[in-house]
């Protein structure tokens, strides 16, 4: 397949925001693909590489060849150089991948250097989100999309599911199953307004602290542990608590989903960017943890045992979850469907110094890689993880510090971001030093006074409501906005949508 095709593709994407239409390009594409071209197609045409990180940014790409006039490139060969390129390390190296990307682009039309340009930068935002792809695939494979969507879920990556659907049908796509060491994507709670709106919603419902710790998924088979980040990453070397912990279990083999987190002595939770520390801390794991040691807490369960359990309903679940993890090792709960219990349990949660509880429905499966009404998480105010569009510089005493944050909600539609107002509260020194270097890292174009910046950096934003502005594209903005925290764990393609924004200021939330 010519990476032409591809990137007409994902031009003909950008340039629709009918649904239907993304979702017949992308299709049209992937029947086009040959069986070993259609985990790249996938990846590009949800704007990433396979390779994740390639080392190539904006600096490489300032000086490229002229392009050719006539497509040759094949998608095969751009996978085989990018791979190349994400294998370099050592001296020589950086020299040498500008020298394999220069060469790649000598080889391409306008349009593939268009594309090849949007991945390597993570700039390509033509709206093929994971929706989209999920239905594509089932569209150009003719299998239903939920059994698409449960693949990908158990696999924890769309681009073997599509080989597997194009290759197989349905056939391909049921060999697909929970693999303990195999991470899948987890299941995502949505906002909710207050406890009295989440009885009314779920009814009866288990009710459980909100840990502003690490989210870890932990595969257990035998002696041997992994553990998993909500990004999928391998984090396994980095925790041995949590390692330790799930050995101590009464269980041959367990995939247990839960929280990791530094504590003080009393049990109170430590600021999150120290979780974040010690959770990221990759050398001396020995020293980071006698002076930040992490307590793990799960609260559920998807396989246990040689069965899995993530299909059942959440009573049953946490039945088996019970009969697994000691209490100890559990995140406290409560069932019940009365206020005054609910509003106690609530209480007594953020008088332990946590921020807030999630709502659980008793009878929802675990529906991994999906934020339903399942689980609803509920703060005591109104907070939104939101991507960083742009900076300000300061000026003042922040002089020399990027400063006001320009604030985004995903738009599903478009597959961008739409900005909802700007704020300066809340940062720390700290924080100013640190979002000073890393925004400059994600820099795209700057002036005197505004640094424009790639929009991958999440950031937990509380705020006092949303109003009506004319002002923002949207025609909302937030009131009294401040940042709690930057989200360096979680992508943008989890960042709150302009949908539940406009929920909140219709009162629906």
């Amino acid at each position: 397949m010519l990476l032409s095709e591809v990137a007409a593709a994902s031009e003909a994407v950008a340039a629709t925001t009918r649904r239907t239409e993304k979702v017949a390009a992308v299709a049209a594409a992937l029947r086009t693909a040959g069986p070993d071209e259609v985990s790249a197609v996938v990846a590009y045409l949800s704007g990433e590489l396979r390779q994740r990180r390639t080392g190539v940014g904006w600096a490489s790409l300032r000086e490229v060849p002229a392009p050719l006039p006539e497509p040759e490139l094949r998608v095969g060969e751009v996978d085989a150089v990018l791979e190349a390129v994400a294998g370099l390390t050592g001296p020589g190296s950086q020299g040498e991948r500008v020298r394999q990307v220069s060469s790649l682009f000598a080889r391409a039309t306008a349009a593939e250097q268009r594309l090849l340009r949007g991945l390597l930068t993570g700039e390509l935002r033509q709206g093929a989100l994971e929706g989209v792809m999920l239905a594509a695939v089932a569209s150009a494979a003719d299998v239903p999309v939920a059994d698409v969507r449960r693949a990908a879920m158990l696999s924890g990556a769309l681009g073997p599911v599509a080989e597997a659907a194009l290759a197989r049908g349905r056939e391909g796509l049921e060999a697909f199953r929970l693999q303990v060491g195999r991470p899948v994507q987890p299941m995502l709670a949505s906002p909710g307004a207050d406890v009295a709106a989440a009885l009314q919603r779920l009814g009866t419902a288990a009710l459980e602290w909100k840990l502003d710790g690490v989210r870890v998924q932990v595969h257990r088979d035998g002696q041997d542990v992994a553990v998993f980040t909500r990004s999928l990453d391998d984090i396994t070397a980095r925790v041995p608590e949590v390692v330790e912990a799930a050995l101590t279990l009464p269980v041959r083999s367990v995939v247990l989903d839960g929280e990791a987190i530094a504590l003080h002595p009393d049990g109170r939770p430590r600021p999150f960017q120290e979780t974040g520390r010690r959770v990221g801390s990759r050398v001396d794991v020995a020293a980071a943890r006698a002076t930040a040691p992490l307590s793990t807490y799960a609260f559920d369960v998807l396989h246990a045992d040689g069965e899995d359990v993530l299909d059942r309903p959440g009573h049953e679940r946490f039945e088996v979850l019970a009969a697994t993890v000691p209490e100890g090792l559990r995140v406290p709960r409560l069932v019940t469907a009365e206020l005054p219990a609910a509003a106690a349990f609530v209480a007594d949660t953020l008088a332990h110094g946590h921020e807030g509880v999630v709502a659980k429905s008793l009878d929802a499966p675990y529906e991994a890689g999906r934020r339903g009404t399942g689980w609803l998480k509920i703060k005591p105010r109104h907070t939104l993880d939101l991507v960083v569009l742009a900076v300000e510089w300061g000026h003042g005493r922040r002089s020399g510090w990027l400063s006001n944050l320009h604030l985004g909600a995903r738009d599903t539609g478009s597959g961008g971001f739409v900005m909802l107002g700007k704020t300066f509260k809340g940062l720390t020194d700290a924080m100013l030093a640190w979002q000073t270097d890393r925004l400059q890292e994600l820099a795209v174009d700057s002036n005197d006074r505004v640094v424009q910046v790639r929009p991958e950096l999440v950031v937990e934003v509380a705020f006092d409501g949303v109003q009506t502005s004319p002002r923002y594209p949207a025609g909302m903005a937030l009131r009294f906005a401040r940042v709690l925290r930057y989200r360096p764990d979680k992508p943008a393609g989890e960042a709150d949508t302009i949908e539940t924004v406009r929920a909140i200021h219709d009162g629906a939330l």
